[in-house]
């Protein structure tokens, strides 16, 4: 057995075989695809798959359908014959429609290997069709989709297309059969305007069924103007529940007199103000500034809060006395004469504002106009501050309208 290792010949024959067998793991592990069977040690079959298909014709003037885009091709031959085959792949299957007319053809799958190799080709014959081949310009329609997913508020004003038409080469049939080309811009949250976008163009027959078609441009640029309408309205505060027993309302209202409201135009034409979330009157206890919520129609946007102040009047009483009493319309050179000078006066209302009164605050008045000399009961008018009511100790007073003149004549 030593000798034999020693021996080149049987070194170089090891090897030999070696590398046969390497070659055929190597060869059916990177062509699992393949199907090969060894006709003793130097014929093949192999299977390749996904082999294109070219078509021989004039393109300029004819189109053909259902002309298989790949196809099975076996190969059967010496080895060293198939491999660059195999491995390159450089050879061609095509049908030759060249000389055909226009219509429906069966016709033979060919190629351009030469013959020390067998080929099969699966399928072997195909029926094509061949058409004549047009051009025509269509216009194309944007179609704006999901606008009711806008950004709340936003709204489409307008949009552009650039080109507006596109030329589309096919079959006459199949230029005759086109029922619309149209790209789509997906407006889903869009918030601000979209400015030359870059859209595929779709073409569709007459049933809305998808074409396959050549198209010049495949693309073209979209721009949509988009805009956030807005209005100014009044802002209207809204109460409910009431305020405790000894406490009066004396006056709610919002800081802002109007406010900024934003969404669609249609949305916009029917609101004529808005409301403010229901102040809870139960839970004010005193004056001042409330933070309140909007209450916002549906898809209508503006600030989320308002300041709302709130005044608060403590209800309360209070007698100022010694009102002095002040005379109005006493006729020319006649006097008056009564017992009273002065009288108390009681005062109801807000408690932080009957407590700042002083009798200067107050006027009890007797209007003597028109009153002749004689004996009168003359009401006694009390004069207070707004949201202050007085009410006097006495209603009337008895007085005597005197004429000097007339008495010394007595």
């Amino acid at each position: 057995m030593d000798n034999w290792f020693r021996s080149k010949w049987f070194v170089r024959v090891l090897s030999l075989a070696f590398a046969v067998t390497l070659y055929a793991f190597v060869n059916v592990s990177e062509n699992p695809n393949s199907d090969a069977t060894f006709s003793g040690s130097s014929d093949a079959t192999e299977t390749l798959d996904n082999v294109p298909v070219d078509i021989r014709i004039d393109r300029d003037k004819y189109v053909v359908s259902d002309v298989p885009e790949e196809v099975q091709v076996t190969l059967q031959g010496n080895r060293a014959s198939l491999t660059p085959y195999l491995l390159q792949r450089n050879f061609e299957v095509y049908v030759d429609l060249e000389g055909l007319g226009e219509g429906p053809h069966d016709v033979e799958l060919q190629h351009n290997i030469p013959g020390d190799v067998e080929v099969f080709i699966e399928p072997k014959t195909v029926q094509v069709n061949i058409e004549e081949r047009a051009s025509q310009e269509f216009a194309v329609t944007a179609d704006l989709i999901n606008q009711d997913k806008m950004a709340d508020g936003y709204e489409v004003v307008d949009y552009s297309i650039n080109p507006e038409t596109i030329t589309i080469t096919s079959s006459r049939n199949v230029i005759n059969s086109i029922g619309s080309v149209k790209v789509y811009v997906n407006m889903e949250d869009v918030d601000e305007s979209i400015n030359n976008r870059e859209l595929p163009v779709n073409v569709y027959d007459v049933q809305g069924n998808e074409l396959n078609v050549r198209m010049e441009p495949e693309s073209i640029q979209v721009s949509v103007e988009v805009d956030n309408p807005s209005k100014s309205v009044p802002l209207s505060v809204e109460t409910t529940g009431e305020l405790e027993e000894d406490l009066e309302l004396g006056s709610i209202s919002s800081n802002t007199e109007e406010v900024e409201i934003y969404s669609q135009s249609d949305v916009l034409e029917d609101i004529s103000e808005v409301n403010t979330e229901p102040v809870d009157l139960s839970d004010v206890e005193e004056s001042g500034t409330v933070e309140v919520p909007l209450d916002l129609p549906e898809n209508v946007q503006a600030p989320e809060t308002d300041e709302v102040e709130v005044t608060i009047e403590v209800d309360g009483t209070r007698t100022i006395e010694d009102v002095p009493i002040e005379e109005e319309g006493l006729g020319n050179g006649l006097e008056a004469s009564y017992t009273d000078s002065s009288l108390d006066v009681e005062l109801k209302g807000d408690a932080s504002l009957l407590n700042d009164l002083t009798a200067d605050d107050i006027r009890a008045v007797l209007d003597f106009s028109d009153l002749e000399p004689g004996e009168h009961n003359v009401p006694v008018t009390i004069e207070a501050p707004d949201d202050v009511t007085a009410a006097g100790s006495v209603e009337e007073v008895t007085v005597e309208i005197i004429d000097p003149v007339e008495t010394a004549e007595d």
